[in-house]
């Protein structure tokens, strides 16, 4: 039986998460996220059979893109790749976590409130965070099985910044995954 581990940028994000279940809070920004949560693995007793679940808000790229998400693909949507693709160099600044999920997040440091950068991003992916690929290259680099999930809080536009007004709704939601597929997530790579 695996543990899980939900992670989340914010408290508020993760407020409604039975309390039988591990939380870390990473604060906002993936260089925070990826510090905190490979100091995590690194310390934790169990990572053998460990399952994180990075839960959290993000912002619609697209229009009618709505509810919760498990994200099959995530983008490191600030990384200048090309330049470092042309030294010879993969800059990994994209990961498949699993391709039979349609949902590709773009994440970056970058809080996007711009229409322009929403629409470039949207060329790419249907939701925006801040945190989702550091989570993701944190796990893969340490081995351990990671789910993103995201509900939508916003639209990636000047309104973005109401996002405390949508917070609850959305941790009220992430939670009802959360419980929904706890019993799955705990028997992930369970050998019986």
């Amino acid at each position: 039986m695996s543990e899980v581990l939900v992670v989340a940028a914010h408290a508020t994000e993760v407020a409604h998460v039975p309390d039988d279940v591990p939380v870390l809070i990473t604060g906002m920004g993936k260089t925070l996220a990826a510090v905190r949560l490979t100091r995590a693995l690194a310390e934790h007793p169990r990572r053998d059979d460990l399952v994180v679940v990075n839960l959290g808000t993000a912002g619609s790229l697209r229009p009618g893109v709505r509810g919760v998400h498990e994200i099959g693909t995530v983008l490191n949507h600030d990384l200048s790749a090309e330049p470092i693709r042309q030294l010879g160099i993969d800059p990994r600044e994209r990961l498949v976590l699993d391709a039979s999920r349609p949902t590709v997040l773009a994440s970056g440091d970058l809080f996007v409130t711009d229409e322009v950068v929403r629409d470039r991003l949207a060329e790419q992916a249907q939701l925006v965070d801040m945190e989702g690929y550091a989570v993701a290259l944190a796990c893969e680099e340490m081995g351990v099985p990671v789910h993103l999930v995201k509900d939508v809080s916003d639209d990636a536009d000047e309104d973005a910044h109401d996002w405390s007004y949508a917070v609850d709704a959305c941790a009220h939601r992430l939670a009802g995954w959360l419980r929904e597929h706890l019993d799955d997530l705990r028997s992930e790579g369970d050998p019986r």
